[in-house]
């Protein structure tokens, strides 16, 4: 990596921290928020146990470790068997280090698929994601940059496709989010951020990837419940995740006759380093139950989605969803 390079990741960087630290300084004006109730159980519909509230009041430095996270997600489906559905195949996942990201990384890799990571600058999670692909016995690229740029995301297509040989499958899952009680706290340097990561870092990251893309191909954008119902206090997040999901349709319907899919996965809470990096340690201690399920998904209850999206014996014949998995009737 050059040094102008390294010097725009850690710019990226110091600017989302920088925003963090704003925003934190508002939230410490004002009132406190209220504790957790503890008198709801969190769902469960299956033998296995998940977390629910209170999560841990942790409060992490953007752009928020998995390493640091005094609770950790959950990623490893155990009881998730391959098939062979991905064989053969190699992926390109942005945001990829950690949570949702890493769950793909790990079922991808499991289902016989090769993948790249790209991420901004956690190397450590990074290089724990690596060793979890290779545990499932298939390669992993390591891509260090910023989806804003998108010079770097035709680097990153194309060290890919020299490291592999090919590109099956890109997943857009790199998001920059910070709340807002007010439209006034939001600056247009905020704003801007939160475009160029969630919209244009997809935009440019499909660009680069569509030369390598052959027919049986497909591309899955990480879009979310806020971009179907909004959201108060994320008024630029759910703003970008809207048009994510716009941007999928338009760009299925694109695609289509080139033999090309691409859909997208709607998740609601999902407990990664996403979350306690934005929330204050109040409000993340009762994240996700306000869901039916009373509690947040764990990032291994997302993942079997995107297998299902990205492999072609399980959906051949569908193109330009948006899939909600929510933890709520009805999405």
């Amino acid at each position: 990596m050059s040094q102008s390079e390294n010097k725009a990741d850690q710019g990226s960087a110091s600017l989302q921290r920088e925003i963090q630290q704003r925003q934190d300084q508002v939230d410490q004006q004002g009132p406190r928020a209220s504790t957790v109730s503890k008198d709801k159980e969190a769902v469960q519909t299956s033998d296995h146990q998940y977390p629910g509230t209170p999560l841990p009041a942790q409060h992490l430095e953007k752009p928020g470790l998995e390493a640091e996270m005094q609770q950790k997600p959950e990623f490893l489906a155990p009881d998730y068997c391959g098939s062979g559905k991905l064989a053969g195949m190699a992926a390109l996942i942005t945001g990829g280090d950690s949570g949702i990201g890493r769950a793909v990384a790990v079922l991808y890799a499991r289902e016989g698929a090769d993948v790249a990571i790209v991420y901004l600058n956690e190397d450590k999670d990074a290089e724990d994601t690596k060793r979890y692909v290779e545990a499932e016995g298939q390669s992993c690229l390591l891509i260090r940059g910023d989806v804003t740029d998108p010079s770097f995301c035709r680097d990153a297509a194309h060290q890919a496709q020299e490291r592999f040989g090919r590109l099956d499958i890109l997943v857009n899952n790199a998001a920059f989010q910070e709340h807002a009680e007010k439209l006034t706290d939001l600056t247009e340097d905020r704003f801007d951020l939160t475009m160029k990561t969630n919209v244009y870092g997809y935009f440019h990251m499909a660009k680069a990837a569509l030369p390598y893309l052959k027919r049986g191909a497909s591309i899955i954008n990480t879009g979310s419940v806020t971009g179907l119902q909004g959201s108060e206090h994320l008024l630029d997040y759910s703003t970008t995740k809207g048009a994510i999901h716009a941007f999928t349709k338009s760009l299925a319907s694109n695609l289509l006759e080139q033999g090309i899919r691409v859909n997208a996965v709607a998740p609601g809470p999902v407990w990664t380093p996403l979350n306690p990096a934005d929330q204050s340690p109040e409000k993340i201690a009762k994240f996700g139950s306000q869901t039916d399920y009373k509690r947040p998904a764990q990032p291994q209850e997302l993942s079997p989605s995107y297998v299902f999206l990205a492999a072609p014996c399980c959906s051949s014949y569908i193109t330009g969803i948006v899939l909600p998995v929510t933890g709520s009737v009805g999405g």
